[in-house]
């Protein structure tokens, strides 16, 4: 078992391009990762990678166990999923990762639920609005909302969401509905915009009478934190694009109103993503399986009666 750990380790660094990284993936410290490391280039009588004080490089060597080492772990899986389908001794842990809104509205609520169904399953939770690289991090599912780029994960669909853009009643009356996308750019109207790091210029993706077109939008204020700019949207400051489950609420209570309805946004997926190699774990079927129904049915209630 200890070759099989110092494998593993030897991939979370080979993938990662550092020590540290690899011990917070596998959950342990630099200095055990290090060791590990050591131990299996001893045992290999190679050296796997040129250290400097800056940079980890795998070496020639490193570089052609690592194709090797990879096909092993994959094998390990199987066998070991085989033996856990057939004894139905579903046990490890499941590391996912969600959006905020998703996250904290349709998953988290359900793994409790899920933890006592299955109790030998540990669940690890990361809610982030952003982008996710599922592989890099050592994660074995993430939902995904909006356009999958990455071709290497399986994809499942979970539900198309439909999106709005509103805003509340006091910017209404003040800046007026621009109705159309062209009004929103002309007026310079306060958009409020989901950003990250070194994003490029910020887009909505509208319907047109023309066809789907990309409108560049403006404003003073945008965040990475998808709830702060409902709660800005919220205090007149500007007009919101979301998902309407996630204010599905506002919008029946009359705190949020539809606006540039003749120009709407186009609906955004929610997807669950898993590495190719993992999809024949039971333990990841099995909490896939029990998290996307009750996501589809939650999802549902959530914009039931909703009329734009």
């Amino acid at each position: 078992m200890a070759y099989v750990n110092n494998i593993k380790m030897f991939v979370r660094v080979y993938e990662l391009g550092s020590m540290s990284a690899a011990a917070r993936d596998q959950r342990t410290s630099p200095a055990v990762a290090s060791a590990r490391i050591a131990e299996l280039e001893r045992h290999l009588g190679i050296r796997l990678f040129n250290r400097t004080t800056r940079r980890l490089q795998p070496t020639e060597n490193g570089r052609l166990f690592y194709d090797g080492a990879r096909r092993v772990l994959e094998v390990i899986d199987e066998a070991e999923a085989a033996v856990m389908a057939s004894t139905q001794m579903l046990r490890g842990t499941v590391f996912v990762a969600a959006p905020l809104g998703v996250g904290r509205r349709f998953i988290a609520p359900h793994v409790p639920e899920f933890k006592d169904a299955y109790p030998q399953i540990d669940v690890r939770m990361r809610f982030s609005d952003r982008s996710i690289d599922i592989v890099g991090e050592g994660l074995d599912v993430a939902f995904h909302l909006g356009r999958l780029e990455d071709s290497t994960l399986k994809m499942r669909q979970v539900a198309e969401c439909p999106r709005i853009l509103c805003a509340a009643p006091a910017y209404v009356e003040r800046r007026g509905d621009p109705e159309t996308g062209e009004r929103l750019v002309a007026d310079r109207h306060d958009c409020l915009s989901l950003r990250f790091p070194g994003a490029p210029e910020f887009q909505w993706t509208l319907e047109t009478p023309q066809g789907l077109r990309r409108y560049e939008v403006t404003g003073p204020f945008e965040s990475d934190d998808g709830d702060v700019l409902t709660g800005w949207a919220l205090d007149g400051r500007g007009i919101l694009l979301k998902p309407i489950f996630e204010i599905a609420d506002h919008l029946r209570a009359g705190r949020l109103v539809p606006v540039v309805r003749a120009t709407p946004p186009v609906p955004v997926n929610l997807t669950c993503l898993t590495q190719h190699r993992r999809l024949r774990d039971p333990k990841l079927l099995a909490f896939t399986e029990f998290i996307i129904a009750r996501c589809r049915a939650d999802l549902a209630r959530a914009v039931e009666g909703i009329t734009l």
